[in-house]
């Protein structure tokens, strides 16, 4: 299902074709991963990687560990991220986890690392009332209100806008209308809503309908923002932003999540994002093989045990004799000294020993002869 109205391409002129389907954004962002990563490697083949490129783009696995800029740059990366946190994290919502607003950001920043914190309290307020955003959600209710709030983040905040207008104005002082009637008494009659009640669905409806089939951001379909708001006399815009969410109309015409009774079913999807996208975040910390898990946070975990596992299979190195520190050798040098010192000092008393025992004996003779004569 295509995330764009169902104009005729044909009838479109070129400008405004490359234009709706931001064709000159893949272009440029192509052509800058492309020399970016050949600085890097220049035996790099440029066809294959514009080609995987945009079979990534085509699979909306494109938006992994990429900025947040670029991911809020285009609908078709909205509602591929979008799809990327749901096939990462259907985990959770299988073994009926509940997380804080708080956590729900803190996986999405696995993804995108510079992901805003803003638009996760604005998809808090779909779900919870203002004096509740602390209270903790499921999985299918975030994922629905998720989408609703980044794909559609700029309709809605003209909506809002339209919304206040609306209540201030039933809200301001008016003077009360005087119907004469047949009886003396006059009756005054004034509205028996309060402004917490909400709009006039109809009037709601003509405001927000100028809105609709813009180019320049994507809005609901208007049969579905009729179904809506013709079926009820007043709405609030908490309840409007709840109606757009569970409409099962509209996440059709997004075209990315499944149903929510299909939802949390099928097996696990693996994601292989495009190879030459450089990136700063998770991405720098995990290998090839892990980038193409579905799940970052799991792919981290068998990084590290992988890691571990091989330096257990390595065969132990031996350590090399650590030489001996100079205060040793200079302790042991004296010593050393001190030894030859008393080999000289004895080797010079058997000398003078020998010396003397020679004089001694040629002394001896000296006396045999004297006594000869």
């Amino acid at each position: 299902m295509s995330v764009y109205t169902n104009e005729d391409r044909f009838s479109m002129t070129a400008e405004r074709y490359l234009a709706k389907h931001h064709v000159l954004v893949y272009m440029e962002d192509s052509i800058a991963q492309l020399l970016e990563h050949r600085e890097e490697n220049p035996k790099l083949n440029p066809i294959k990687i514009l080609s995987e490129y945009f079979n990534a783009l085509r699979d909306g696995n494109h938006t992994m560990f990429r900025e947040y800029q670029f991911i809020h740059m285009t609908p078709h990366n909205r509602a591929s991220f979008v799809k990327l946190f749901w096939k990462c994290y259907k985990q959770i919502g299988k073994k009926g986890d509940l997380l804080s607003i708080q956590e729900y950001h803190s996986l999405i920043t696995l993804l995108c690392s510079d992901f805003p914190f803003e638009i996760l309290q604005k998809t808090a307020r779909i779900i919870l009332l203002d004096d509740a955003l602390d209270c903790l959600i499921s999985f299918p209710d975030f994922i629905y209100a998720f989408q609703t709030q980044f794909y559609y983040e700029e309709f809605l905040d003209k909506c809002l806008e339209i919304y206040q207008s609306m209540i201030q104005t039933h809200s301001s002082p008016r003077n009360p209308v005087v119907v004469p009637s047949g009886t003396e008494e006059m009756k005054i009659h004034t509205s028996n809503h309060l402004p917490g009640d909400g709009v006039d669905a109809m009037q709601y409806f003509r405001a927000v309908y100028p809105l609709c089939d813009r180019m320049n951001y994507s809005t609901p379909p208007t049969d579905s923002l009729k179904e809506i708001l013709f079926n009820v006399p007043r709405i609030s815009f908490y309840g409007f932003l709840m109606a757009i969410a569970k409409s099962e109309a509209i996440n059709e015409h997004i075209g990315r999540l499944p149903p929510k009774a299909e939802l949390l079913e099928g097996p696990e999807i693996e994601i292989t994002p495009a190879n030459p996208v450089k990136t700063k975040s998770v991405a720098e910390n995990t290998s090839s093989n892990d980038i193409n898990n579905s799940n970052p946070v799991s792919s981290l975990t068998k990084s590290i045990t992988g890691q571990q596992a091989l330096q257990q299979q390595q065969p132990p190195v031996q350590q090399k004799e650590r030489p001996r520190s100079r205060s040793v050798s200079r302790s042991r040098a004296p010593a050393k000294g001190q030894s030859s010192q008393s080999q000289i000092i004895t080797s010079r008393s058997l000398r003078k020993k020998v010396i003397s025992s020679d004089e001694s004996s040629e002394e001896s003779d000296d006396d045999d002869d004297s006594e000869d004569d």
